[in-house]
């Protein structure tokens, strides 16, 4: 029994006694022939779309994955994939998921017909942050970066909520395909990324040079073990509330980056003694930048960094609760830190004069010293450190509340700089009898939140730093218009930076004489919170200030009329203008600001309540040229 394939495209067959026939066909007694005609089949108005859309449903999507690899992995160039990607979420999918060795080249896989994508430059930088950060675009990126000159630096910034999630080890193994040229990735808040992602980045990108992890919980030491081993270029890593990695990778990293100049550590709780000794003990370890915070690590690691750090120029180190007076004492005996330019401690229990001391003697280049929290530091200790360290020219000095003006004033020698914040030990006494040596290599100095620090202190200071050009006085509230006017007295270079903000006493008394001794070289003034300054100051600032760029006015008492002063003077050239808390201007300022408006880049008038919203919109719209803060 013969049987009758429909050849018509119609997959409906009619059974018979011994034949299957379509109804577009008759039966002519034994002989089988096709009609004249088609038959006509109705169908319902209802099924007239579904069978359109089914009739469209056949194009190059019904076939399988496999032929459209082997479709994709032909495509001449990164173009063709970039349109290809851009046709379906499974075609993007499938063109990231080729690797550089399944790519069949012109003259076959392997032909150096054409310029590999491999061999881009990594040009190219992306930052995915909050919704932007999905395994998706990670995959757009992989398939378009390597012929717009390849991607070379891929950041991730994390936060709270559900989109941190978006971005898992499937994100990061379509960048270990696609982007050979990677040299810098940093992850920051990505938990569902783990060692599997990080391992396909070792693997696929063996040019990585920086590597930055904070809080990623799901990377351990498994995934910087491959870090190590496949990426010999690297040069920086930082690691930042790491829980899963430690002592382990660290010794990788100290055997196989030969070239890493640069460490930080913060917050991991099984990196200990025996991660940061393997560190510096290799003999040909090359670390110039060492940041280590917040660490379970004891006098043990301090005295390996004393004694093998001879190329660290950057130490910094906080939070060391574990440390004692020994690890410090040490480290400075043991006379290895000898390139060590800029020390910053902070918040370490074990720092004691005598530390302090001998870390002078064992860093006789060191030129920035920055002490932060350190409880039982005294003037003894600053002042044996200084006598010691005759190179250092930068003194910063935050919450040493043992120490006092004398230590200060005993340890600034061969100083540039010098930084006071929130320190209580130091008083505004009569200082009238103390032997003044003028220091005149001291160019800036920065008191701020010093709540002894007074009218007294003040005249000393100018006395002590005649060719001081830059004073940063922040929130002094027993500064007043008589030390003020006693300081400038002294001062012979011309200051050329100078912020007085929240020093509430000073009047236009004192800063007038400032601006009219000064108008020649300064170029930045701040008065924000000085509300006792007036228009009077606006006058002798337009009539005497010729190269002032920089003008904060905030919340201070000027009026319409004093910027209507500052507008026609013709030689001012201000770049940037703050009067946000001004409840004396008005929409009648606006034609001023305008005027002002000629050379401004930046306008804060935030706050400003008596602008009325349409004046600012005039101002947004005629100083378009102009970045304004409303």
């Amino acid at each position: 029994m013969s049987t009758i394939v429909n050849r018509n495209g119609n997959d409906i067959f009619y059974h018979g006694s011994s034949l299957f026939m379509s109804p577009g066909h008759h039966r002519q007694g034994d002989v089988y022939s096709p009609p004249c005609k088609r038959s006509r089949i109705v169908v319902p108005f209802g099924c007239l779309g579904d069978c359109l859309e089914e009739t469209q449903r056949v194009s190059i999507e019904l076939l399988p994955d496999e032929c459209l690899f082997e479709i994709f992995r032909r495509l001449p160039g990164g173009g063709e994939k970039s349109a290809c990607a851009g046709v379906s979420k499974r075609w993007l999918t499938l063109l990231s998921g080729i690797c550089r060795d399944e790519v069949m080249r012109e003259g076959g896989a392997g032909s150096e017909g054409q310029e590999d994508e491999s061999e881009s430059e990594g040009f190219l930088s992306r930052c995915l942050e909050g919704e932007k950060a999905t395994d998706v675009r990670l995959a757009a990126i992989a398939v378009g970066s390597g012929s717009r000159g390849g991607l070379g630096k891929l950041l991730f910034r994390g936060g709270s909520g559900s989109s941190v999630r978006k971005i898992t080890d499937s994100g990061l193994e379509a960048i270990s395909r696609g982007c050979p040229s990677l040299k810098v990735l940093s992850l920051w808040d990505v938990p569902s990324v783990g060692d599997e992602g990080l391992s396909a980045i070792a693997n696929g990108c063996a040019l990585l040079e920086k590597l930055d992890l904070s809080h990623c919980p799901g990377v351990t030491d498994q995934a910087l073990i491959s870090i190590a081993k496949s990426c010999p270029n690297l040069s920086a890593l930082s690691i930042e509330s790491c829980t899963n990695i430690g002592n382990e990778s660290l010794q990788a990293i100290s055997s196989h980056c030969l070239n890493l100049k640069s460490i930080s550590i913060k917050d991991c709780p099984l990196v200990g003694d025996q991660g940061i000794a393997s560190l510096f003990s290799a003999e040909s370890q090359t670390l110039t930048k060492v940041k280590l915070q917040s660490l379970n690590i004891t006098d043990l690691s301090l005295a390996v960094i004393g004694h093998y750090g001879k190329m660290v120029t950057d130490l910094f180190i906080s939070g060391l609760q574990t440390v004692n007076e020994k690890g410090f004492w040490v480290m400075g005996s043991c006379q290895g830190l000898q390139m060590l330019k800029s020390l910053t401690i902070a918040s370490c229990r074990g720092v004691t004069d005598l530390g302090l001391a001998a870390i002078g003697m064992g860093c006789s280049n060191l030129r920035q010293l920055c002490l932060r929290k350190c409880a039982l530091l005294s003037d003894n200790g600053l002042i044996s450190f200084a006598e010691a360290a005759g190179a250092l020219e930068s003194l910063q000095l935050e919450e040493c509340h043992r120490i006092t003006e004398f230590g200060i004033l005993s340890s600034v020698r061969n100083l540039k700089a010098l930084s006071v914040v929130r320190c209580f030990g130091i008083k505004d006494v009569s200082l009238g009898s103390v032997a003044v040596s003028p220091r005149e290599s001291i160019k800036s100095v920065s008191v701020q939140n010093c709540p002894g620090f007074g009218d007294a202190c003040l005249a000393f200071l100018g006395k002590l730093c005649p060719q001081l050009q830059h004073l940063n006085l922040k929130n002094l509230e027993e500064v007043t218009d008589a030390g003020f006017l006693a300081f400038l007295q002294s001062n012979e270079a011309g200051l050329v930076k100078v912020n007085l903000s929240g020093c509430g006493n000073l009047t236009d008394e004192s800063v007038i004489p400032m601006i009219k001794s000064c108008g020649s070289t300064l170029e930045v003034l701040t008065l924000d919170g000085c509300n006792r300054i007036t228009d009077a100051s606006l006058a002798v600032v337009a009539n005497n200030c010729f190269f002032l760029s920089d003008l904060d006015l905030s919340a201070g008492a000027i009026t319409d009329h004093g910027l209507a002063i500052l507008a026609g003077a013709k030689q001012l050239n201000l770049q940037i203008l703050s009067i946000s808390c001004c409840s004396s201007i008005s929409n009648k300022s606006v034609t001023s600001l305008l005027e002002l408006g000629r050379t401004l880049i930046g306008l804060n008038i935030q706050h400003c309540n008596s602008i009325t919203s349409g004046k600012v919109d005039k101002l947004v719209e005629q100083l378009w040229r102009c970045d304004i803060l409303y």
